[in-house]
């Protein structure tokens, strides 16, 4: 059969992306392979993403890095959800929890006693009976307990970290493994005659630098999978309209609240992330309805404590790649797509396409069945995750601005009107092939944005369960266990405070 063996892999870009994709590959490929990482540091990279959704802890976990560890060398801080402000009316807020709404008690869902609880009379919201929310509205934070019978069980979290701090320990973490790092620009690329894959890069200083496998990871660029193979892009900002960003880190304000905020605002929205050291803060916008410079005016006076530096602007246009793998090359983070960071997918996103790297991991004849499942995968996730972020914008009942006008009156992708069509008749929420977010995600939203169903499930009117009676108990344990639970701020003292960072 012969040695087909890949023998040396080319990590194109380093930044988030690079460096998480260097330490796996350095987990996995333990032998027989080469793995390199070039990069520059004259080259800066986007940065922005600081919030995660919880599988990030199992990346962390497959690393064998210790969460405290982690926590203290990126300034760490814990999330249980995502704050929705001004999204469905202005004044009207809701939260996405991490985790389900308490645990079902009937043969019906939950949120269908809710609504019946509510047509009879109930006040208590939808979030009251998130035991993620009743944490952090309290400002609370611990461990979720191993006892099933605890409502502490019933809860998931993730983190807000510095993002540029994460890559650094990475690369450490990476080096450490054997990963070689080469410092430079890189000019272009060389490509194979016979098949068009590419052979090597070239750098600026006249190096060229071969491998069996590339991984792009050079962000909106796209070195390799777009200005070498010209591979193309899907884009998909007829429903994502918003194509640009600032961010402008300012000092902490008080007690770090253990979840993100998005605030719908004009033309866009404005995130709130609290780190250890620093809150990051951003505004994404629509540049057809709104100019950078009032973007980071109206950012700038909306802070919470003094700026830290002045705006860095970004622009994008959310989509994806025709292929993202193509030939020899695998576009990984923003190489590959862009999603806005509405629910803290970007992340997630570069450690899905590494999973699928490994699961699908090619030997030198790069079969193309196993190209064509990575990419069928690959674009399917990202087609979930688009309509999941697409309901937040079409469901909004804002009338106060032009972009939250068009937003709620334009089409949607087929597969998104399917769900709320569902959930508009009898609240139910249909799940799909390869979706992110699971049905307590999307009846955040759903219920947050005052997507009220028509009716109601019908079995509901065959049970003998007293509503009421049951949603009462659940919240009264719910508010019992969270007041055994520390302070996010004492929780992150006891098992992750990182050392003051020296003034810059």
């Amino acid at each position: 059969m012969g040695d087909r063996q890949i023998r040396s892999v080319l990590i194109v870009g380093g930044g988030t992306a690079g460096w998480m994709t260097a330490a796996m590959l350095s987990r996995a490929v333990q032998k027989n392979c080469t793995i390199t990482l070039v990069e520059s540091e004259e080259i800066g990279t986007v940065g922005v993403g600081e919030a995660t959704i919880p599988p990030i802890r199992l990346f962390n976990q497959t690393l064998g890095i210790a969460e405290g560890d982690f926590l203290k060398a990126t300034q760490g801080t814990f999330k249980l959800g995502i704050e929705f402000v001004n999204w469905g009316r202005q004044g009207h807020r809701y939260f996405h929890p991490f985790g389900p709404h308490g645990r079902d008690f009937d043969m019906v869902p939950l949120h269908q006693h809710w609504l019946k609880a509510r047509s009879q009379g109930e006040t208590a919201s939808l979030d009251d009976h998130a035991m993620a929310w009743v944490l952090a509205r309290q400002g609370k934070f611990t461990h979720p307990s191993p006892d099933p019978r605890s409502p502490l069980s019933t809860f998931d979290y993730a983190y807000h970290f510095d993002a540029g701090l994460y890559a650094r320990f990475l690369r450490a973490y990476a080096e450490g493994q054997g990963v070689r790092r080469i410092e430079g620009k890189i000019a272009g690329a060389r490509l194979r005659g016979q098949d068009g894959f590419v052979a090597a890069v070239a750098m600026e200083d006249g190096r060229q630098i071969e491998a069996d496998l590339f991984i792009d990871c050079s962000g909106f660029r796209g070195l390799l999978i777009e200005q070498t193979l010209g591979t193309g892009y899907e884009a998909w900002s007829h429903w994502l309209p918003c194509d640009r960003a600032v961010a402008m880190p300012c000092e902490t304000s008080g007690e770090p609240a253990p979840y993100t905020r998005s605030t719908a605002q004009e033309a866009g929205w404005q995130w709130r992330i609290p780190l250890q050291h620093r809150t990051g803060n951003g505004y994404v916008f629509c540049s057809s309805f709104m100019e950078t410079e009032r973007a980071a005016e109206l950012l700038a006076q909306r802070l919470d404590g003094k700026a830290l530096g002045d705006p860095r602007s970004l622009r994008f246009t959310t989509g994806m790649r025709k292929l993202h793998w193509n030939r020899n090359v695998v576009a990984i983070g923003l190489s590959s797509g862009f999603l806005e960071p509405l629910e803290s997918t970007s992340i997630h996103l570069i450690q899905a396409n590494i999973a699928k790297l490994i699961a699908l991991f090619p030997d030198r004849d790069f079969d193309p069945a196993t190209r064509d499942e990575y990419n069928r995968v690959a674009a399917i996730e990202m087609e979930r995750i688009r309509d999941f972020i697409i309901l937040h914008y079409k469901l909004t009942r804002r009338d106060d601005h032009e972009l939250w006008r068009y937003c709620a009156a334009m089409d949607v992708p087929d597969t998104l009107q399917l769900k709320i069509d569902h959930f508009r008749r009898h609240g139910r929420l249909i799940a799909r092939e390869m979706d992110l977010f699971a049905p307590p995600s999307w009846l955040s939203v759903h219920i947050g944005q005052l997507n009220d169903p028509q009716g109601l499930d019908p079995l509901l009117d065959h049970r003998l369960v007293d509503s009421r009676a049951c949603l009462a108990r659940l919240r009264e344990a719910m508010t019992a266990a969270a007041a055994t639970a520390p302070t996010h701020r004492q929780f992150i003292d006891a098992h992750g405070r990182a050392p003051a960072l020296a003034p810059t």
